[in-house]
């Protein structure tokens, strides 16, 4: 694919990206996909993953409390339980606010390991990366933003969302397509308020959201999530399209401009958008 060639200009040491099929095939890669990423907040759609697990296998139920007062599993894998972006501050009453909160996920993943016996980054492992094939993926932090994959194991996980083995696709489809407490307004890291600020269990819905980090040919249905370290990634339903990047380039002025283009590029190459 000519279009992935473009991350040759990207400000950055080591680049991969990838596009996956609706059926799993990939359709085109570039860079090194065996090179090992800190992920940062492209982790979230991991842990939610595992935290879906845990809620088929019944070690959690979502209207179980967590968090402060009034607060439940639901609510914090949506980013509406009122806790502060990385703090335990309380900021609002749950389901009232979208506030975008690492701490959010943090609670989550003490629920879902206490819950199951197995701490959270061992459950993570077992649950995701070691049935998907995803041998260079690690839990080495936080389960909000200490994730570190290669492109190769994400470009597994773009085949997971696009087409479940591990949970039902009503499980995913609600995850993903479905938003958590509509009519929320909130914050997208780096692209100011949005209203509302649709999220799903653990994935952002892209809605009618402008500015952002996706390309103007993505569908309103695309769903996915950014990291700060420089990393996306995004699935497309109604293009029957993933796309993986990876950078070793901190977030900032440089992937506001190259990421949409670098979508639209893929989408208008691919005849998907």
């Amino acid at each position: 694919m000519e279009s992935l060639k473009m991350v040759t200009d990207w400000p950055a040491e080591h680049v991969a990206v990838a596009v996956i099929d609706a059926d799993g095939t990939v359709l085109g890669t570039h860079g090194p996909q065996d090179h090992q990423f800190r992920l940062a907040s492209v982790t979230k759609p991991l842990s939610a993953y595992a935290v879906l697990v845990a809620v088929e296998e019944g070690a959690v139920e979502w209207d179980q409390p967590a968090g402060p007062p009034g607060s439940t599993v639901r609510h914090l894998i949506s980013h509406t339980s009122g806790l502060a972006f990385d703090s335990d501050s309380v900021q609002a009453r749950p389901g009232t606010r979208r506030i975008y909160s690492n701490t959010g996920f943090a609670v989550l993943a003490d629920t879902v390991a206490k819950a199951s016996g197995i701490e959270f980054a061992d459950y993570l492992a077992e649950a995701v990366f070691q049935p998907l094939g995803m041998t260079a993926s690690r839990l080495a932090g936080s389960a909000g933003a200490g994730g570190i994959a290669s492109c190769a194991d994400l470009t597994r996980f773009a085949a997971e969302l696009q087409a479940p083995r591990l949970l039902a696709q009503e499980t995913v489809t609600e995850a993903t397509r479905q938003v958590a407490y509509p009519g929320l307004d909130g914050v997208v890291p780096g692209y100011g308020r949005q209203r509302p600020n649709d999220w799903g269990l653990g994935f952002e819905i892209r809605d009618q959201k402008d500015p952002h980090w996706t390309g103007r040919r993505n569908s309103p249905e695309t769903y996915g999530h950014f990291g700060q370290s420089g990393t996306f990634l995004w699935v497309d339903p109604a293009a029957r399209l993933a796309c993986v990047a990876l950078a070793d380039r901190d977030f900032g002025s440089w992937a506001i401009q190259a990421w949409p283009e670098f979508t639209d590029a893929v989408l208008a190459e691919t005849g998907r958008g």
